[in-house]
């Protein structure tokens, strides 16, 4: 099968099962988040809770594109991307999944509301060190990590929480000079469902976060296949298998034109090394996809040649396109722009690859990678729910969560992680969604309304998770390459 030896074919089944595996915790780790607040108030019985959650992240995940994966995946250094070793990428694509797996299982059993966004992309940044450290990689250090996508995804990590946070006390200030009936700021009472209109908010906003769930950490478990499968079958997934070459070479056409244009003079030193990469990869990219009619005809080698150079084009267009340094009519900075990231993909997207430009090489993903990993969400989210919607419902604040809280938080969970979805930008629903209510508690009685363990815990499971799974990947990395070399 696809030409590999049994332990190969072993090993990419077993990484395939468990980036599943990975997702399917996601889904009862993560969503019980989503469901929490419609179980804890009676809104929905916890089957027609966690079924009708499963539904939206299954929808959500199928309609939301790749843009969140492909955000994942370039934090990788891109040599790791084009290594043509395949049991070098193995061991890469193990020591990721082990890792996550491992601190994702441990967080959900001590019932604490981590988050598996921090535990992917720390132990994506663990692989990037373990790479860093190998003797090969020397002259560049920790260099080779993409820094600029490790601070923009960290920003959006740490700032998300605390978005959700200000928001939801603002909110809930809001709701209570506005509304009159006070029921919904009491406990929920047992066995007994809110008043229509209020249900029917905590139904529509618990079906907004389990959506959105499913458009944003839903596409961190594609990241995860198409890493394993780049790794184990380069020749079929290095780059996107429905590319188009002759519109690629209109895009890098357009490249070539308007980087000619720049005064590299004008340019800072590291400015001038970004222009002379994109200029040298273009010439590379072209001198291949000219002598090529059509993406069958291209060998493995020729398609990874085609992978790195065009995401050292993007990655260093992106820098140069907003550098004030550039002197180039807008216009032109524009068409940069459109050739290179390609134009912005519709709110619902479904298709192998929802990026054009010479984006569309690599931000790609096959429609049944996307079936598979909507499922193992989907069922995920159905089954061990509970521990996290008993810390959610109970554990955060001294008073028990009431219907105008749990509205007000996942209200402020969806609209955080809608805009976030459509920056791709990957966030932790189970931080943004726990600090709104928190926000909640807050508002109500103030800042002793919080339980102090049960915050500490979350928040240390926030300080720990990206150090841990960095420390814990990198191990495993250089345990497996060792291994393998």
């Amino acid at each position: 099968m696809f030409g590999l030896d049994p332990t190969l074919l072993f090993l990419l089944c077993f990484c395939l099962v468990a980036a599943c595996a990975f997702e399917f915790v996601n889904g009862f780790h993560d969503t019980a988040n989503a469901v929490a607040t419609v179980i804890y108030t009676h809104s929905l019985k916890p089957t027609q809770a966690v079924v009708w959650s499963g539904f939206m992240n299954f929808l959500g995940l199928l309609t939301g594109g790749v843009g969140v994966t492909m955000s994942i995946i370039g934090l990788l250094p891109t040599e790791l991307l084009v290594d043509t070793n395949v049991y070098h990428s193995m061991a890469m694509a193990l020591a990721l999944l082990i890792s996550a797996i491992m601190w994702n299982l441990g967080t959900w059993y001590l019932g604490i509301p981590a988050s598996s966004s921090h535990t992917l992309i720390g132990s994506i940044i663990g692989i990037g060190v373990g790479h860093a450290l190998l003797p090969e990689a020397s002259n560049k250090g920790l260099s080779s990590l993409n820094w600029d996508k490790v601070i923009e995804i960290g920003q959006a990590l740490l700032l998300s929480p605390l978005f959700g946070f200000a928001l939801a006390i603002i909110l809930m200030y809001i709701l209570k000079k506005s509304v009159t009936n006070k029921e919904i700021f009491k406990e929920p009472k047992k066995k007994s469902p809110p008043p229509l209109w209020i249900r029917s908010i905590l139904i529509a906003t618990c079906t907004l976060v389990s959506f959105f769930h499913g458009r944003n950490d839903g596409q961190k478990g594609i990241g995860l296949v198409m890493v394993i499968l780049i790794a184990f079958l380069p020749g079929f997934f290095a780059v996107n298998t429905s590319l188009d070459l002759n519109a690629l070479r209109t895009h890098l056409s357009t490249v070539q034109q308007i980087t000619a244009k720049i005064d590299s003079s004008a340019l800072s030193i590291k400015e001038q090394d970004a222009l002379a990469k994109i200029k040298s990869s273009s010439q590379d990219l072209f001198v291949i996809t000219s002598k090529n009619p059509g993406i069958s005809t291209l060998t493995t080698d020729q398609k990874f040649a085609i992978r790195k150079a065009a995401l050292t084009i993007n990655k260093h267009s992106k820098k140069l396109i907003e550098s004030e340094s550039v002197a180039l009519s807008e216009n032109d900075k524009q068409a940069w722009k459109k050739a290179t990231a390609g134009s912005k993909a519709p709110f619902f997207t479904y298709g192998s690859s929802s990026s054009s430009g010479l984006a569309s090489v690599t931000d790609f993903a096959p429609n049944w990678v996307m079936w598979m990993i909507a499922l193992s969400l989907g069922l995920g989210t159905m089954i061990g729910w509970k521990r996290i919607v008993i810390t959610i419902g109970e554990k955060i604040g001294k008073d028990h969560l009431t219907y105008a809280q749990g509205a007000s938080a996942e209200l402020i969970a969806s609209l955080t992680i809608g805009l976030a979805t459509a920056y791709k930008w990957p966030v932790s629903t189970t931080h943004v969604l726990s600090s709104g209510i928190a926000g909640t508690m807050v508002a109500q009685r103030g800042i002793k309304n919080l339980q102090g363990g049960t915050v500490r815990s979350i928040v240390l499971a926030w300080v720990l998770t990206l150090p841990v799974t960095i420390i814990l990947s990198t191990i495993l990395f250089l345990l497996f390459r060792w291994m393998v070399d």
